[in-house]
């Protein structure tokens, strides 16, 4: 039987083989669960990964649209960025909401929070659902050109569905809203 609270892996030693201003890359020399010698790299994310499905009173929703350095294509998600792990998870939130959308929300309710890629990162994630919206102007990053896209919710599920959305946290946070809205757990309408 497992023992969930032990840590199986043994670190001999470690060092940083690489590290910028929101990830570093950690090489570990480890003796793994059965024992044996091993080598295990880990990618520690500085900041948390913050995610909103932003919802208007007609049932629609905002897809943000980028081309994404790391997989080398245009990437269709909710709003999201990072947040540094001193900030408030929900004033990032409505930080991003607002650069990437220009949309201000009066009503705030987390759907839940996850681990990205437990098998190579630390990567920590937050999603948020927001409704009562305004909209403002835009005030994107400098490093970020972005398309904004206004959909039915019910598309946006579909999309998610069906493999038209490849975004790990855009999955998750689609998928839980979907199951709360059909469990009767969630209203969308205010």
């Amino acid at each position: 039987m497992h023992d969930e609270n032990t840590n199986p892996w043994i670190i001999i030693d470690q060092h940083t083989s690489y590290d910028n201003p929101w990830i570093s890359v950690i090489h570990h020399n480890v003796l793994n669960p059965s024992g044996g010698k091993g080598i295990y790299g880990k990618v520690h994310f500085k900041n948390k990964a913050i995610g909103v499905i932003a919802v208007d009173r007609e049932g629609f929703t905002y897809l943000v649209g980028q081309y994404r350095f790391t997989i080398n294509q245009f990437s269709w998600e909710i709003p999201e960025g990072g947040c540094p792990w001193e900030e408030d998870s929900l004033e990032a939130a409505k930080r991003e909401l607002l650069e990437e959308t220009g949309l201000k929300a009066e009503n705030w309710l987390k759907l839940s929070d996850a681990y990205l890629s437990n098998s190579v990162g630390d990567e920590y994630a937050e999603y948020f659902l927001a409704t009562g919206l305004t909209q403002h102007e835009a005030e994107p990053e400098e490093t970020e050109q972005l398309a904004v896209k206004k959909l039915p919710l019910e598309e946006v599920f579909a999309m998610a569905n069906d493999g038209r959305l490849k975004d790990g946290l855009s999955l998750l946070a689609l998928q839980k809203l979907e199951l709360l809205i059909l469990k009767g757990k969630v209203d969308i309408t205010n």
